[in-house]
């Protein structure tokens, strides 16, 4: 009876659905001295987990950690940079007419853009001109449409399947 049990415990562990109880089982059973023939080769892997389980790690451990970085260098470069914002800060209001693509009015600059976009408008109508014969391709198509549907209606019809 007890053998019956081991072995249903067996099938149930190698499955996964013992609980910690019965695993305990299987340990004891698998300690002791007799154990079932058929059932040697389980009798080293609970062994082991038990020998496993009364393990202990004896090494110290070193609680001392290294200083990476150096925080009085970042407030250093912090600094640093602080001064040349302050050194190189440029007025925002000066306007420079030398640049090429720059404008230094508003309305100059919105007269320019308004010519591209006019410029860009017309090409683009040019272009959709050129390609209303599309609208044909379109009506071939839905009259292939047609063919499909009456060729299929004949050969339902005639019973001749290609």
């Amino acid at each position: 009876m007890v053998l019956n049990n081991i072995e249903d415990l067996l099938e149930k562990y190698e499955n996964g659905e013992t609980t910690l109880k019965e695993e305990q089982q299987l340990k004891n059973y698998f300690s002791q001295e007799t154990v079932a023939p058929h059932l040697e080769m389980y009798k080293p892997m609970f062994t082991y987990f038990l020998v496993n389980k009364q393990e202990q790690f004896t090494k110290d451990i070193p609680l001392k950690t290294k200083k990476v970085f150096n925080y009085k260098w970042i407030s250093v470069a912090a600094v640093a940079v602080l001064m040349l914002g302050i050194y190189f800060n440029r007025p925002v209001d000066s306007c420079e007419a030398d640049l090429v693509g720059t404008f230094c009015e508003p309305e100059d600059a919105y007269n320019e853009v308004t010519k591209s976009l006019a410029m860009i408008s017309s090409h683009f109508n040019k272009g959709t001109s050129t390609v209303g014969y599309l609208n044909e391709v379109n009506k071939g198509t839905s009259t292939l449409g047609y063919l499909n549907e009456i060729e299929n209606t004949t050969s339902i019809i005639f019973k001749t399947n290609n």
